[in-house]
């Protein structure tokens, strides 16, 4: 049984891992912390190996919350150099000087980021994202809608102020 369990969480890493590691490297732009993302999300899938349903699926949506917790500690990263110096130079680029898409997407109420990060990063179909997330289709391409319109006006808005 053990045996059997092994090489199947071995195979799963084998297929799985370089797409994964490959998305969160997309999200995070850094090779090691996408690394370190990936490999935990197999962590915590080894340790309910068990119980989930639909590794592929756990996988994703246990990265997708580490990619946020990732981008939060950024944040904080940030805050924090703002309140301890006032140099301009060390001042990270504003969205409206970036309108990096990666950005934007991290700008988005968790509702809407992850359908988006699902289903455009990992290219999984709306039905899957239905089915990760807990919601109906028609609700899951609401999102994704909801979702592109404010990347659009994110990016209007962006674009307005660079010219």
């Amino acid at each position: 049984m053990k045996r059997s369990r092994d090489k199947a969480a071995s195979e799963l890493f084998a297929a799985l891992y370089p797409r994964l590691a490959g998305w969160c490297r997309r999200l995070v732009d850094d090779d090691e912390t996408a690394h370190e993302i990936a490999s935990e999300a197999f962590t915590r899938l080894w340790a309910r190996w068990t119980s989930v349903q639909e590794p592929r699926g756990f996988l994703y949506v246990t990265a997708a919350n580490l990619v946020r917790d990732h981008w939060r500690g950024l944040e904080r990263e940030r805050k924090a150099m703002r309140r301890v110096t006032s140099e301009a130079a060390v001042s990270p680029h504003t969205e409206q000087a970036d309108p990096s898409v990666r950005l934007l997407v991290q700008s988005l109420p968790e509702r809407l980021r992850v359908p988006i990060l699902l289903h455009y990063y990992a290219d999984m179909p709306i039905r899957e994202v239905s089915v990760l997330t807990g919601r109906k289709e028609g609700t899951v391409k609401a999102d994704l809608h909801a979702a592109r319109e404010l990347l659009r006006a994110h990016l209007r808005r962006s674009l307005d102020h660079t010219r």
